[in-house]
């Protein structure tokens, strides 16, 4: 599903007030939620990259920096994520013959980099995590009880903020501000370069702030002009990033997060770029969901440019990053 552009306008307007009454029960069931206290406490440090609100903001190149960082200094880190659209409820560890569809886009890119575990219920996957590593760095759960977390930040896009600041599905949140700040250690303003710095809340003001410049890389040459896929959180990051690299984006192509393509639309989409002397280009996620899928979908990511996104981390940060990684919750 493509978030409504109400959600990121003003206070939303007419649709934003008509569904408050909804967004105010989202919320109350959430707070309640988030006071619970945690299940498991684990002997290892957990690191938790979040969001504030539904869709992405960019956590998932932040955990993937932070996992480095920590593998950098001699920490053995392991990832945690729910495996979101895939079909394994776990905990599961990833391996090489697990595809988008039974783990999810983002654990495969996670894959790549460290162990991942996937699981729905946080705390099991916590236990099984703390068996591969000596760090958990979790992508996304900042709403999830289950597991105690030694620390946790909450990933907001430059340009977008937190929207219209209502809970869904009046708005973007995923629960009240003032529920989640409680909860949360440090705020990361995630920069792509891209449209004007939208203006955040004065509930997020005491947090400690760190910017993380969020900078796009490309697998390939741009030598020729593109047609861009992407189903992401905001698309248009991705296009003009691309722009911004130097690429020549003659057609952009914009699809909900995590969409499933079928291979109508894929066959679709490069007639498309032949009869226009174009080359596909798609996103990282986007390709770790056609790389496992049909037939079609592994013939376009074989052909497609594939656009990534790296994070780049403050000294600060990662100051604090290595901190947190070396303290144990006990």
């Amino acid at each position: 599903m493509r978030a409504p552009a109400f959600w990121w306008r003003g206070d939303g307007g007419l649709a934003a007030r008509i569904l408050a009454p909804a967004g105010a029960a989202v919320g109350a069931v959430a707070a309640r939620r988030l006071r619970r206290p945690p299940s498991v406490r684990l002997g290892i440090p957990v690191l938790c990259i979040g969001n504030p609100t539904v869709g992405g903001a960019g956590k998932t190149p932040v955990a993937i920096a932070a996992a480095r960082l920590l593998a950098d200094a001699g920490a053995r880190p392991v990832f945690l994520t729910r495996g979101h659209r895939g079909r394994l409820a776990g905990p599961d560890v990833v391996e090489g013959g697990h595809g988008a569809a039974d783990v999810g886009d983002e654990a495969l890119l996670l894959a790549a980099v460290a162990p991942v575990v996937v699981a729905r219920d946080r705390a099991a996957g916590g236990r099984l995590a703390a068996t591969l590593g000596d760090v958990v760095v979790m992508d996304d759960g900042f709403q999830n009880p289950g597991l105690s977390k030694t620390w946790a930040a909450l990933v907001v896009d430059r340009a977008v903020g937190v929207g219209n600041g209502r809970v869904t599905p009046a708005g973007p949140l995923r629960a009240s501000l003032a529920a989640q700040v409680l909860l949360a250690d440090a705020l990361l303003i995630a920069d792509a370069g891209d449209g004007v710095e939208r203006p955040l809340p004065p509930a997020l003001a005491a947090l400690p702030r760190h910017v993380v410049r969020l900078r796009p890389t490309v697998a390939g040459p741009l030598d020729v002009p593109l047609l861009v896929f992407a189903g992401i959180g905001r698309p248009d990051k991705v296009f003009d990033g691309l722009v911004r690299l130097g690429a020549e984006v003659r057609v952009r192509r914009p699809f909900p997060d995590h969409h499933a393509f079928t291979d109508r639309e894929l066959e679709r989409l490069a007639e498309e770029a032949a009869r226009g002397g174009l080359r596909l280009a798609t996103t990282r996620k986007d390709w770790a969901r056609l790389s496992t899928g049909s037939a079609v979908a592994r013939r376009i990511a074989r052909e497609a440019l594939v656009a990534d996104v790296v994070a780049d981390l403050s000294p600060a940060l990662r100051e604090t990053i290595l901190a947190a990684g070396a303290r144990p919750r006990l």
